[in-house]
């Protein structure tokens, strides 16, 4: 990699990049929420705006397509907020659903709502029937390991399944930092508000990482704590926060001057490459792997710069 560190002190610029994006389709996202039990109209309200949030920002911003859009809850009959009920099988069904429609580098979100318990491998969101555990929905998450999976429990007394979840190139989210904090959780609302959310944009690039949307999470509850003078009772926790930085949610770039916007776009398609580059690294020859990581490496580096050169990424 000698040539990509020689190319980031020499700051060049004018490398031409050898396949044509336009040539590649751009990341897709998919999204599948899981609300286990309420036990309280306050928290049914709270699950029921959660989704709805998530589900406007998936169309609008993400633009995510109904097929990829995947919301299960407590609640026997489908409705507009619900396809199914939250059940065990209909959670392992639902995986199975979105691995079918996944391409390499595609943004997987997953999203758990409820009220978590348990402890390490067994941790669990309660659910109607039986409840799943921490190394059931591992294991329903691993046939994913081309994508770029974020998942996210905002449950209380979540903090055991980063251990279970977490894994190379993929990006865990709870809402505490212990199963033992179990207090009623701002997280959730806060962070689905951050996925739509300008502010959460701190580059103001005009695309919101993972980990600009748990920072601003974070911040905003650890704000309302101490607006009303109580001690913080959550604390949020995140598995990786350099793979958090490099995965954006899919869609258009919402960048105000038109050349920025084009040059983001197009950077977020070699980086969606580069993400299914990884993915195929165990059956690559090395010499292989490390010469397109650095061709696409040194693209982006050269997007990086033109968007700057053009106001963004300020």
């Amino acid at each position: 990699m000698r040539r990509w560190h020689h190319f980031l002190l020499a700051g060049a610029t004018g490398v031409a990049l050898t396949m044509p994006v336009s040539t590649v389709a751009a990341q897709r996202t998919h999204v599948l929420i899981v609300a286990g039990l309420s036990g309280a109209p306050n928290f049914k309200t709270a699950f029921t705006q959660a989704i709805a949030t998530t589900r406007s920002t998936a169309r609008e911003r993400w633009a995510v397509s109904d097929s990829s859009f995947i919301a299960l809850t407590e609640d026997s009959l489908p409705s507009a907020a619900s396809q199914g009920q939250s059940t065990k099988a209909n959670i392992a069904a639902a995986f199975l659903r979105l691995s079918k429609r996944v391409s390499a580098g595609d943004v997987v979100l997953v999203m758990l709502l409820g009220h978590g318990s348990g402890e390490g491998p067994g941790s669990k969101v309660n659910l109607p029937g039986p409840d799943a555990t921490a190394t059931e929905y591992a294991s329903w998450i691993a046939p994913f390991a081309q994508q770029q999976v974020v998942f996210v429990n905002a449950a209380t007394g979540s903090g055991d399944f980063v251990p279970v979840m977490s894994k190379t190139g993929r990006v865990v989210i709870t809402a505490t930092r212990t199963a033992m904090e179990r207090n009623e959780s701002e997280f959730l609302g806060v962070f689905t508000k951050a996925l739509s959310s300008e502010e959460a944009d701190a580059d103001k690039d005009g695309r919101l990482s993972v980990l600009e949307a748990f920072r601003y999470a974070r911040a905003e509850v650890a704000k309302s704590y101490e607006r009303t003078n109580r001690l913080l009772t959550e604390h949020a926790v995140l598995s990786d926060s350099i793979i958090a930085g490099r995965i954006t949610f899919a869609g258009k770039a919402t960048a105000a001057n038109p050349r920025v916007a084009a040059l983001i776009a197009e950077r977020q398609v070699l980086e969606s490459q580069v993400a299914a580059l990884r993915a195929r690294k165990a059956s690559m020859a090395a010499d292989a792997y490390d010469a397109e990581l650095e061709r696409l490496l040194l693209s982006i580096a050269e997007k990086t710069q033109a968007i700057k050169a053009a106001g963004g990424d300020k």
